[in-house]
């Protein structure tokens, strides 16, 4: 398995255009309050407590998250309770408010992570990876904390390897345009600070 630095570094080498990393600070929550409240029902009780499979992706989700890091494994561990106590709200109500409300919520969230990754001028990372799609929420949380002063070290290190791995990137595309009957020029974006 991957560690915390690899996966994050993997996951911004994506992400190197401040817009982009915007967007999915609305994009992400919206697309994980989304899953939280379709994925609320059904709910099977067992010994009196409720299972659905919301529950079940958020505990597989947040497992994964400690073994990266038992810091932010906590820290997600707690957004994703409130993700559940509100998927669990829009799942009590009616069946077309419910669907509304979560379809609606996981269409614009989508809207937003692909005009960031138009600015950004390159796919979102799930495309290449699928583990982007998990790592996605870790990645904002992360960021969060880096927009806050803290986890210093690991920010230096996810913006070094993700810096690296881009130019790989842009090193490749570049070779293969130059190959016969291809064309274009790869957009990176500004970088962050």
């Amino acid at each position: 398995m991957k560690t915390l630095q690899q996966q994050l570094a993997q996951y911004a080498s994506y992400h190197r255009d401040r817009r982009n990393v915007a967007t999915h600070f609305v994009g992400i929550p919206l697309i994980v309050l989304a899953l939280c409240a379709l994925l609320s029902r059904p709910v099977l009780v067992l010994g009196g407590f409720g299972l659905s499979p919301a529950l079940l992706v958020a505990v597989a989700a947040c497992v994964f998250y400690a073994l990266l890091d038992v810091p932010l494994g906590l820290a997600m561990g707690l957004l994703f309770a409130l993700a559940l106590r509100a998927g669990a709200w829009a799942a009590a109500l009616p069946t077309p408010a419910w669907l509304g409300l979560g379809i609606g919520a996981l269409v614009v969230g989508w809207v937003f992570q692909f005009v960031g990754h138009a600015w950004e001028g390159r796919k979102p990372a799930f495309v290449d990876d699928l583990a982007g799609l998990l790592v996605g929420p870790l990645f904002v949380v992360a960021e969060a904390l880096f927009l806050l002063g803290l986890r210093k070290p690991l920010r230096n290190a996810v913006d070094t390897e993700a810096e690296r791995l881009r130019e790989a990137f842009n090193a490749g595309f570049a070779a293969s345009t130059r190959a016969p009957g291809r064309c274009g020029t790869p957009r990176g974006g500004s970088a962050r600070p």
